[in-house]
């Protein structure tokens, strides 16, 4: 599939990967034509059964994505508003990406406040840089708060408390702090976290489409329903993903290279070099 018409993501293919650079100069601001962009991806990508995984970036080494384009609230009425029933705003497109069977992930090296933190909130995961990566939700400081979902998704991470200490306050949080509020899965070093992003990219890319797609179910489960429910439901996908096909290829080759035997299972739980080579290459050819 081409993903032409973009003017501010640049956006190439390699091995199940989507690798989406936004590049929205002076500082990545998120705009009302960069969500229209995001929008017109996310049901492409959606569609697209050669890629498993996105990774997105930012082409500014100093921004991530800056916040919403206030200019754009400024002309919000002044009445009183009615409460929809639908989701509206972001919320639409920031909920494309966390339900859609892709695997997300955002590769923070920059600023990240506002708009730009809920954008990657909504992501699976989230990695970034010591030094260089800042996260905040200030909008309390401009008298206004949340609106694309960080106030529902963040205290979801790091608990009500932290939430009410990251909106209230209104202040950057540096990637140290990030990392362990869980506001970040990791942080690296400046050259480490182009290694290990592409390198978890393409292992998860190298699983089936499939199993992927039931594998986040599950989890997003664990936020959404009761324990028991959770339960019930995790159940349902798991015999599901053991009636696939390709897990039953999968499972015949790991058992005959050696699995569940000592010196196999001392190694890891991995299949061997060969088999993900194919993998890849079966990848690459689709």
């Amino acid at each position: 599939m081409q993903y032409k018409r973009f003017k501010l993501l640049k956006i190439r293919i390699n091995g199940g990967v989507a690798f989406v650079t936004i590049d929205n100069p002076p500082v990545n601001m998120l705009s009302l034509q960069l969500i229209a962009e995001l929008s017109s991806f996310a049901r492409k990508v959606e569609k697209d059964d050669d890629v498993r995984v996105i990774v997105f970036d930012s082409a500014d080494p100093d921004f991530f994505i800056a916040h919403f384009d206030v200019d754009s609230l400024l002309i919000t009425p002044d009445e009183e508003p009615t409460k929809s029933t639908q989701l509206e705003g972001m919320h639409p497109l920031l909920e494309a990406f966390r339900t859609m069977s892709k695997v997300s992930i955002a590769k923070i090296e920059g600023i990240c406040r506002g708009g730009g933190s809920e954008f990657v909130l909504a992501l699976d995961m989230r990695f970034g840089v010591i030094g260089k990566t800042i996260l905040a939700q200030p909008e309390v400081a401009v008298g206004i708060i949340p609106g694309g979902g960080g106030t529902q998704r963040i205290p979801r991470l790091m608990g009500q408390a932290r939430a009410m200490e990251v909106i209230l306050s209104g202040t950057d949080i540096p990637a140290e702090l990030a990392e362990k509020y869980g506001y970040l899965n990791r942080a690296f070093l400046p050259d480490e976290i182009t290694d290990y992003v592409e390198e978890i990219a393409y292992t998860i890319a190298s699983h089936p489409a499939e199993t992927l797609a039931l594998a986040k179910k599950a989890i997003q489960n664990a936020a959404e329903l009761p324990i028991v429910e959770g339960l019930i439901e995790e159940y349902y996908l798991f015999q599901q993903s053991t009636a696939l096909p390709v897990a039953k290829t999968r499972m015949k080759e790991f058992m005959e290279m050696g699995g569940q035997s000592r010196e196999v299972e001392i190694q890891g739980f991995k299949l061997p070099e060969d088999i993900l080579k194919r993998i890849k290459d079966e990848r690459n050819n689709e």
